[in-house]
């Protein structure tokens, strides 16, 4: 169980301790905004490093402005979204195969491709040059001519470009068109039929919006909203719970006083579900499992008034630190850290509630982290089924009598959700499913009681939550 999660202790390291003179190189190599974005994607192939973990590194360390920032997060996630579709015309016009090109060109395509299809503030001769240029310089002559060539046929056909015949090869069609990975698209096909399908892989590739949630130990929802109207912060309130806004216009929130005080947290309403169907209370004892990055333990203990105690455990120092810092910045004084493998946790006194939001495939949040499409597969979600049934089993000798447990992630496949928490049912006769009956609107609300949104259909993040109570 360990090495199922072993990448993720090494992943700053993996950033953070290059040879220096190494570094120093492909900085210079590597500048300015589509530079730093080729860079990026070239880790991104190489590494199991979070995305926004390479992002963040490269901020850090470049001195970028407001709108270079913007830009670099548009070509990096622009290109990883629609990878499938950029790759499918590419290789219509590499001479060769595209994908056994190195890293560097095939990126430095990708980056050029993608400002000329999605983004009309560029112009398209600027695009060109700007790779053709970049990949001379890395390169040389021979590879940068292609470039050149690959680029201006691409433009010259633009109007004219063909994908596979959806009559004849309707995942390769899907797959190209709408850059999905095809193992996904049988799954989802056989699942939700092709109008559905549709619909959930082109709300994954939209444009994510930031969806933040109001800290009630410092504030309230009329006090934020005039707070954000002062600031001119577009936003829609939450379609099913009201403590979130989903902003309408690109902001850097965190820079926002407002945000430095801790009157609001960044979290999907989708994540709110697991908190709310816990059903918390003051003065309770409460076991968060699976706890880093934090924001549903913080919404737990807005729940319960900063009361009682909330036990939050992760196996990895630098995810409890950073847990820690939000914990101070949102006011929250009712909870301890805990830094250790849940499965191995072990305490005398039992729990009221215990949150398991266990890991997972993440196939519901395609929309903000575009990168979990490429690099999962079939095989990834059985062996996280290992690590699920083993979090949910171990939160089972943890739970008072009548206590409830949360089973909870954010992703839409089956085996990861209910078939996890039937199968537990199934060897744990003292514990049952308290179905959602009606706490929220059935349209949330899967055939098995259980929360299961939709990118597609609900306008948020894809994820699931099941209510379990021990009997005795």
């Amino acid at each position: 169980m360990t090495l199922l999660r072993k990448k993720e202790e090494n992943e700053d390291s993996l950033i953070n301790t290059p040879v220096k003179l190494e570094e120093h190189r492909i900085h210079n190599i590597f500048s300015g905004v589509r530079g730093i974005a080729v860079k990026v994607l070239n880790r991104v192939e190489r590494s199991d490093t979070h995305l926004e973990r390479l992002l963040d590194h490269e901020i850090r360390n470049n001195d970028l402005n407001g709108p270079d920032k913007a830009l670099l997060y548009e070509l990096v996630h622009g290109v990883i979204r629609w990878t499938g579709r950029l790759d499918w015309i590419l290789s219509g016009f590499y001479k060769g195969q595209f994908s056994k090109a190195i890293p560097v060109l095939k990126n430095a395509l990708r980056v050029a491709l993608y400002q000329i299809l999605f983004l009309d503030k560029v112009p398209e001769f600027a695009a060109v040059n700007e790779a053709v240029e970049f990949v001379k310089k890395l390169q040389g002559q021979k590879p940068a001519d292609i470039t050149n060539a690959v680029l201006r046929n691409i433009i010259r056909s633009k109007n004219g470009l063909r994908y596979p015949d959806p009559n004849e090869n309707l995942v390769g069609y899907l797959a190209a068109y709408l850059s999905h990975p095809s193992w996904l698209i049988k799954r989802w096909l056989g699942r939700y039929g092709l109008a559905q399908t549709e619909a959930l892989m082109i709300a994954n590739n939209e444009r994510p919006h930031l969806t933040l949630r109001v800290n009630f130990l410092k504030t309230d929802l009329e006090n934020l909203k005039t707070q954000m109207s002062a600031v001119e912060l577009k936003y829609v309130q939450g379609k099913y719970l009201p403590e979130y806004f989903k902003l309408m216009n690109l902001t850097n929130i965190t820079h926002w006083q407002y945000f430095i005080e801790g009157y609001i947290n960044i979290q999907d309403e989708s994540a709110g579900f697991a908190c709310k169907l816990l059903d918390v209370k003051p003065e309770m004892r409460v076991l968060d499992m699976c706890a880093a990055p934090g924001g549903k333990t913080f919404f737990l203990a807005d729940e319960m008034k900063n009361t009682g105690e909330i036990i939050a455990l992760d196996q990895f120092e630098v995810r409890i630190q950073s847990l820690e810092k939000n914990l101070e910045r949102l006011g929250v004084k009712n909870v301890k850290t805990v830094i250790i493998d849940a499965v191995d946790y072990q305490t005398e006194e039992l729990f009221d509630r215990i949150l398991i939001d266990a890991p997972c495939s993440g196939l519901g949040t395609l929309s903000k982290k575009p990168d979990v499409k490429w690099k999962k597969e079939l095989i990834d979600i059985h062996r996280l089924n290992e690590l699920q049934t083993a979090l949910i089993n171990k939160a089972a000798t943890l739970l008072k009598p009548g206590g409830i447990m949360v089973y909870s992630t954010c992703t839409i496949e089956p085996e990861e959700n209910i078939d996890i928490v039937h199968k537990f049912l199934a060897k744990h006769p003292k514990f049952r499913l308290l179905p959602v009956t009606n706490e929220f609107p059935a349209e949330v609300v899967d055939r098995h009681g259980c929360i299961q949104t939709l990118p597609h259909l609900h306008k948020i993040d894809g994820a699931f939550a099941a209510r379990v109570q021990r009997i005795e």
